[in-house]
């Protein structure tokens, strides 16, 4: 039976860090504060929305919430974005995706100064990234690559295959991985055979969204398996892309759905947050 990848453990550590660099920042004059964006009523968004209130407050970071009707216009949302851009006691924003279908995603997160982009999801902040000088980093893919090294999951070397090419996941992903001299491939819905690609992965990640799609015919014994997907099963019940009783057998270490890659990835909007508070202006 693999390991299991405990996310939720790894997050505490990350958030006791963060405390402790919160407070000594406040020391120093700079009250880290996020601001969070919620338009509508997403049910999952609101969850996700109150996690991060909640991990902000027991890390001593001030976060203020800002919940728009669902009617909302797009002119609406980038005056309140241009307000908060302007106030020198705000050191991240984030607006909650997805965000309604009449308003442009995109223009939205252009509309974030890059020296407060909490998800690391500006051009700007993405092209840091890219050549390897990070402002921040995007919080999933970010969250992953820390929960393997605080396991001492080797990546140099190894070949690191990576199911989805967002720009949220599987795109930045891909980077962070090469960042660390993994070989890596990245695979999608015109990948040809794909669970030949996948049985070579030493580590393999997917965030594709659909439940039980990582069988166990496609992973080599003794590989890591990363679950980024946050789907519902039949029964509406929380489960990840891979068949987790199938393949924990198999594998070296797996992560669970839930309480794997989720809590890293707040715990990595909380790092962010205090790497924009302690930037000089």
């Amino acid at each position: 039976m693999g390991a299991v990848l405990d996310g939720k453990r790894v997050s505490a550590l990350v958030k006791e860090r963060a405390a402790l660099e919160a407070e000594r920042l406040r020391e120093l004059g700079v009250d880290p504060c996020l601001a969070v964006i919620l338009v509508g009523a997403n049910p999952a968004s609101q969850v996700y929305v109150r996690n991060k209130g909640l991990a902000c407050k027991a890390a001593g970071i001030r976060s203020e919430q800002f919940d728009l009707p669902e009617a909302t216009t797009q002119n609406e949302l980038l005056e309140l974005i241009d307000k908060l851009a302007a106030r020198e006691d705000i050191h991240g924003i984030l607006c909650q995706l997805p965000l309604p279908r009449h308003i442009d995603e995109q223009a939205v997160l252009n509309a974030i100064p890059p020296h407060k982009d909490a998800d690391c999801f500006h051009p700007v902040n993405v092209g840091l990234m890219t050549i390897g000088t990070p402002r921040v980093l995007p919080c999933t893919p970010a969250g992953v690559i820390t929960l393997l090294k605080e396991y001492g999951i080797e990546l140099a070397g190894k070949h690191c295959v990576v199911i989805g090419r967002s720009n949220i996941v599987g795109k930045p992903m891909a980077l962070l991985l090469l960042q660390e001299n993994a070989t890596v491939t990245v695979c999608h819905s015109r990948t040809v055979d794909l669970p030949s690609v996948t049985r070579q992965a030493d580590v393999l990640i997917s965030a594709v969204g659909r439940a039980g799609f990582v069988t166990a015919d496609m992973v080599k014994d003794g590989a890591v398996v990363v679950d980024v997907g946050m789907n519902r099963d039949e029964d509406g019940k929380l489960c990840g892309d891979v068949d987790y009783a199938a393949l924990a057998p198999k594998c070296s270490f797996i992560t669970p759905v839930p309480g794997g890659v989720g809590p890293m990835t707040i715990a990595t909007l909380l790092q962010n947050t205090l790497a924009l508070a302690r930037q000089k202006k």
